[in-house]
């Protein structure tokens, strides 16, 4: 014989009983202090569509005789002035130490990113060591955190880097100096410009002055292209040796290129070379 709830007797005023109540319902969850009118949202939204239908079906304004249809506006970037890229050079050259150079790009309002970042990303590793890799720019965690190459690019890279014996342990950046080219993350990771680049840069070649590096190490694309000044893409640029030279460095420094370690995640099928590269690398720098 089926036991029956004794609801129907409930005392509709009683809080003990008609919190039981809700529970013998199934009701587990107050999401809300008031209730909600669902037939009221179903009205406003099904006059919401009619209005966009309406908007989607009436006819767009035609151009002008002759002319071409309206093309929406693309997304304003600011460009460089020469003020911006003579104040870099100006800022850079004063710097005679690492951390004086650091404290100058912090700062450096010339470049728009730093409005869009959360922070400025300067360098990570040890200043003193013998090569310094140079990426393109921060991303989403690299921004978070204030410190290049640690997302999952730059888990890949300490992978790498820890297999070649250029890492002690993963992770351990001791033997290794590594900065980015633009020192603010671009809205959406977007490639950056060639006006962002040009107001950076002077701060770049100062950064390489300053740790004086046996050799320089580019990731990417962008990074080879903005430092060694050649317009060839990455697949041409990896695997050769150019000489990097500045009059602020005390000795012409040898550069090559790599597979930045994001490209290399989404073109697994690379990493066998990028792997014979990072070896080339290796030999060479035992041997400078």
């Amino acid at each position: 014989m089926n036991q029956q709830s004794d609801s129907t007797n409930m005392d509709p005023f009683d809080p003990a009983a008609l919190l039981k109540w809700y529970m013998e319902m199934g009701v587990d969850e107050c999401i809300g202090d008031e209730s909600i009118d669902r037939y009221a949202l179903s009205a406003d939204l099904i006059e919401r569509r009619k209005n966009t239908q309406m908007q989607a079906a009436s006819p767009a304004p035609r151009p002008a005789q002759g002319g071409r249809p309206p093309v929406p506006p693309a997304p304003q970037t600011v460009q460089a002035t020469d003020e911006m890229v003579h104040t870099a050079v100006e800022m850079a050259r004063k710097a005679q130490t690492v951390d004086e150079l650091r404290e100058a790009v912090l700062a450096f309002d010339g470049c728009a990113l730093k409005k869009t970042a959360m922070n400025t990303v300067f360098a990570d590793g040890n200043p003193k060591a013998d090569i310094m890799f140079i990426g393109e720019a921060p991303g989403a965690d690299e921004d978070r955190q204030g410190t290049p190459f640690v997302g999952a690019s730059g888990k890949l890279l300490d992978h790498m880097l820890h297999s070649c014996g250029l890492q002690d342990e993963i992770g351990d950046r001791s033997k290794i100096y590594i900065s980015n080219v633009l020192f603010w993350r671009p809205p959406g990771n977007r490639n950056p410009t060639l006006s962002e680049i040009a107001v950076c840069l002077p701060f770049v070649e100062r950064h390489i002055e300053l740790v004086d590096p046996k050799m320089i190490v580019l990731l990417g694309g962008a990074a080879a292209k903005a430092v060694l000044g050649h317009h060839e893409g990455i697949s041409r640029l990896r695997g050769r040796w150019f000489t990097h030279s500045t009059p602020g460095l005390s000795h012409p420094i040898q550069a090559t290129a790599l597979f930045h370690p994001a490209y290399l995640l989404r073109s697994p099928a690379q990493k066998r070379r990028a792997w014979g590269d990072l070896l080339t690398i290796m030999e060479k720098l035992s041997g400078l």
